[in-house]
């Protein structure tokens, strides 16, 4: 069964199998989001934390230029007068900050730049084809760059992440210095259409797997970075005495376990 949401105008959704395909598509302005993507977006997000049909979000973005470049600078967004009461872009485009417990399975390829780094920085899985560059342009134009690299520099090394957001346009990061320094987990051989492929073929991986076990432990990992290591320890314990007992299941005698990829 596959349906779709035509009322977005920035996003394509289709669910199929169990995964939600999220596909960025301003491709025009480089998957750039204004205010009505950062609307669909707060929309898309709670429908994949309501809906049990969805067990696995894949995050793509349409065009061949790019995954996204941020926040479409000529359109904007809605900004509150009052600094103090303003919402940052990531509260509604950040999968974690909406509570989705699904994981997300983000596939880049071309440029992702700036405000893309809301959407990466909380993934659970980051794939990119061979073409994909990362970069963060805010010092270029004499902005600061605080919640991105802040969010980067949970996956990666501190340095690294410094280096993104001090350096503006001069450098960008390619496929296989992301992948050496884990920002990405695989390069895909190919263009888009392989990098799509390959996300399709881990998210039924996921999606075949009891749904319980699966975000509850997307769950107690992001809920552990911010507990001192005594917490993280002892919070999570209870998340798989809650939820084992409602999702354990065993092979039948006559099956057999997949053939694990090596990688």
């Amino acid at each position: 069964m596959s349906t779709s949401a035509p009322s977005y105008e920035t996003v394509r959704f289709d669910l199929a199998d169990g995964v939600a395909t999220v596909t960025l598509n301003r491709p025009e302005v480089l998957n750039a989001f204004d205010q009505r993507m950062l609307d669909e977006f707060a929309d898309v997000w709670k429908r994949c934390r309501l809906d049990d049909d969805v067990r696995v979000v894949v995050l793509r973005a349409a065009g061949e230029r790019a995954f996204s470049t941020g926040v479409d600078r000529k359109a904007g967004r809605d900004r509150h007068p009052n600094p103090w009461s303003a919402d940052d872009p990531g509260f509604f485009l950040g999968a974690k900050q909406n509570r989705v417990w699904k994981p997300l399975i983000a596939a880049v390829h071309g440029m992702c730049a700036g405000g893309a780094f809301y959407w990466i920085n909380e993934a659970d899985v980051v794939i990119c084809s061979e073409d994909a560059t990362f970069f963060d342009p805010h010092t270029t134009y004499g902005m600061l760059s605080a919640l991105e690299p802040a969010g980067l520099a949970r996956r990666i090394p501190l340095g690294e992440a410094m280096r993104i957001a001090l350096f503006g346009l001069d450098e960008r990061m390619g496929a296989q210095r992301a992948y050496s320094i884990g920002l990405v987990s695989e390069v895909v051989p190919g263009g888009q259409a392989e990098l799509w492929e390959r996300a399709h073929v881990l998210a039924l991986r996921l999606a075949e797997k009891p749904p319980l076990a699966i975000q509850g432990t997307v769950k107690a990992v992001w809920d552990s970075l911010s507990m001192s290591p005594h917490a993280a320890r002892e919070v999570p314990l209870v998340y798989p005495q809650l939820a084992n007992p409602m999702s354990q299941t065993e092979f039948s005698s006559g099956g057999a376990r997949p053939k694990p990829e090596i990688r």
